[in-house]
């Protein structure tokens, strides 16, 4: 690591971490024998190098290697994201997800706020969850719970993806808010592919510009 600054080195250590590694200010300090200045600082550029992910309650993790990068937010960009497990509704895994609500209500007022194509992120409440299904929504479990058969063999028939994750309610609608945002600044990125024009009309230096409006016309 000659010739390395000490920000590099630290980057370059997150790098050999393997995935899902707990990361620290104080850890990386104390391991690498820097000051914490400098560790903070390091975890910093590695969000910005997406080597690792900040989330709420759980702390800082190395992230999975060269993950692909989406441009559609799809049930199963969702799956990946809160690195949950599908219990049902396969066929609907290609589905965009349009918006989510937590179902921390009664099932009466939560069907009100329901329309099909919905994320509904709901406990181990199996009434919930079937009525969510039944509304047109897919169904996030949250804190690694699964489901009764009915339910799945429901999500199956619907094609409405059935998902369980082991986070909590709180970390899920976190994460899922960050794919979000993510997905919305990709489309904003306007690429060379989206304005380029295809054979396109060009001079050679034997042509004058007279035979170029000749051979446009």
């Amino acid at each position: 690591m000659m010739g390395m600054t000490k920000n590099e080195m630290v980057l370059e250590y997150i790098k050999k971490l393997p995935e899902g590694t707990k990361i620290s200010v104080r850890g990386l300090a104390q391991t690498l024998k820097i000051s914490e200045g400098t560790a903070y600082k390091a975890i910093k550029d590695a969000e910005k190098l997406m080597l690792v992910s900040t989330i709420p309650r759980v702390g800082t993790i190395r992230r999975k290697q060269k993950e692909p990068l989406f441009d559609k937010l799809t049930y199963e960009v969702i799956t990946n994201v809160v690195e949950g497990v599908v219990l049902g509704g396969h066929g609907g895994m290609q589905m965009e997800l349009k918006k989510f609500l937590i179902g921390a209500m009664t099932i009466d007022e939560m069907v009100k706020y329901i329309t099909p194509g919905d994320l509904v992120i709901i406990g181990n409440r199996e009434d919930a969850q079937e009525a969510a299904l039944k509304a047109g929504a897919a169904v996030m479990i949250t804190g690694g719970f699964d489901t009764l058969p009915h339910i799945k063999e429901l999500a199956d028939r619907l094609s409405l993806p059935l998902i369980s994750t082991s986070y909590d309610t709180f970390t899920v609608a976190t994460l899922i808010n960050k794919a979000i945002n993510e997905s919305m600044t990709r489309k904003k990125i306007l690429y060379v592919s989206d304005v380029m024009t295809y054979n396109p009309v060009y001079m050679t230096p034997q042509q004058t510009v007279k035979g170029l409006e000749e051979t446009v016309c």
